[in-house]
Parts: structure tokens; C-alpha cells; sequence
């Protein structure tokens, strides 16, 4: 059968990411159609590594093409747009708000001695996980499959209170362990990227800073919204010059 012809109500997994449509063909690859990689602590192109290692596989752009072919079977353009805008959007804020500070965060504590190699041992790499592989796949996924529920309440809600109050304070008890047991240095490293995370306007609030304004296309201080819809362009062009 082809979307939007013989089947247009309530999708399985298979329509939008294997069936045919009127103009692509039936895949096997259910991967042939995303662009993200929204399983990784970190979310990136889907090509990404490939390109990396000097492979070449289909663009990211050319899976994104097809996918919103799939979605305009049912759907208007402006909707398709609106919702990769939307997702796009989403998920590179939350690799700069979350993803990339915690990431950074653990790191660092391994690498200067505030955690030992033993996976699994240590609160602050329960809160890590947790953070990235339940709440924070719930909450990239749900923005992709047009899931708010998922993406705020089972999603970023959780995300947020595991960084604020788990990990933050998790991190700053191996501190002062760290300082007490005569790390003092590690101690100081860590301490310093901590108050860097904290400090930036995604996280100044917390420490009763002013938090940015809320996005409006006309507001300088937006999140960085400005800056990352450019990151968003500048990839797009650059895909579509390979």
C-alpha cells in the first residue's frame, strides 16, 4: 500500500520510516529516512561519523528530503517545515543546555580523579546516564514524533531536575571529598567548569542570575537561538555542496 493513498490515519513505525509512497520506494532501512542521531549522549547528524572517517553514505539533507516527502503524503508544507524547524531547534538546544555540559562534566571528574574508572559505582554515572539515555531520549524522540508529553513532562521536566538537583550537587559532594582527600587541584578543575556550566546563560538562574528572555525573533539575548539557527543553515548549505 503507499501513504497517504491506501493508508492515511493513525501511522505504525513502518509507514513513515519503511512504506512507499508515490514517490519513494518501500526501504528496509529504517534509518534511510532521520536525519538525527537521537540515541547518542550527544545528538548528531545521522552521517556524521561516516563523513568523519572519509566515508560516504546518503546525506543527512537527502534523508530529511525523503522523510518530509513521507509526512507531505498526509500533511501540508507548512506543517512538515514547522515540525523539523521545530525539532531541529529542540535538539541542538538540548545538546548545549544539557547534553554537552554533563557530558563535559563527567569527563572531566574521571580525568582528574574526582571518579574512578569502575563503570556504575558512583552516583554522579547513574545521574549521567539517566539523564541522556531515559529522559533524555524520551524527550529527543518526542520531539521528533510529535510526542509533548513526551518531550516536556516524561522529557526535559525530568531532564531538568536530574542535572539541577542530582548531578549538581552530586558533583559538588565529590568536590569537597576531592578537596578533603587531598585533591585539591582536580578538586579546582572541576570546580571551575562547574561555575562555567552555571554561569552561562542557559544556567545562570539557577544561581540566581537573570535568566535570558524568552525567544522572540526580535530579542538579542534568546537562548541562542540566533546562533544556532545559523549552525542549522550553515550545515544544510554544506550538505547540499557535497
Amino acid at each position: 500500500w503507499i501513504v497517504g493513498e491506501d493508508y492515511n490515519a493513525a501511522p505504525t513505525c513502518a509507514t513513515c520510516h519503511m512504506s512507499r509512497t508515490k514517490d519513494l520506494s518501500v526501504t528496509h532501512d529504517i534509518g534511510d529516512r532521520i536525519a538525527w542521531n537521537l540515541r547518542a549522549p550527544v545528538s548528531a547528524k545521522v552521517d556524521s561519523k561516516a563523513i568523519e572517517k572519509g566515508k560516504k553514505v546518503k546525506p543527512w539533507l537527502q534523508r530529511r528530503k525523503d522523510m518530509k516527502r513521507v509526512c507531505r503524503s498526509c500533511h501540508g508544507s507548512n506543517i512538515v517545515d514547522a515540525h523539523f524547524e521545530q525539532l531541529d531547534t529542540f535538539v541542538v538546544t538540548f545538546n548545549e543546555k544539557f547534553l554537552i555540559p554533563s557530558k563535559k562534566l563527567v569527563t572531566a571528574m574521571l580525568k582528574y580523579g574526582l571518579r574512578d574508572k569502575v563503570k556504575f559505582n558512583e552516583a554522579i554515572e547513574w545521574d549521567y546516564f539517566y539523564l541522556w539515555h531515559h529522559e533524555g531520549r524520551r524527550a529527543r524522540h518526542g520531539a521528533a514524533m510529535f510526542a509533548p508529553d513526551y518531550v516536556h513532562w516524561e522529557g526535559v521536566f525530568e531532564v531538568a531536575h536530574r542535572f539541577y538537583i542530582d548531578m549538581v550537587p552530586d558533583i559538588r559532594e565529590a568536590i569537597k571529598k576531592a578537596r578533603e582527600n587531598g585533591n585539591v587541584a582536580g578538586a579546582d578543575k572541576v570546580a571551575a567548569l562547574l561555575k562555567e556550566v552555571l554561569d552561562s546563560p542557559m544556567h545562570r538562574w539557577f544561581e540566581g542570575g537573570k535568566p535570558p528572555k524568552a525567544w522572540r525573533p526580535s530579542d538579542d539575548d534568546n537562548h541562542g537561538f540566533n546562533i544556532m539557527k545559523a549552525r542549522m543553515k550553515a550545515q544544510v548549505e554544506a550538505a547540499a555542496n557535497r
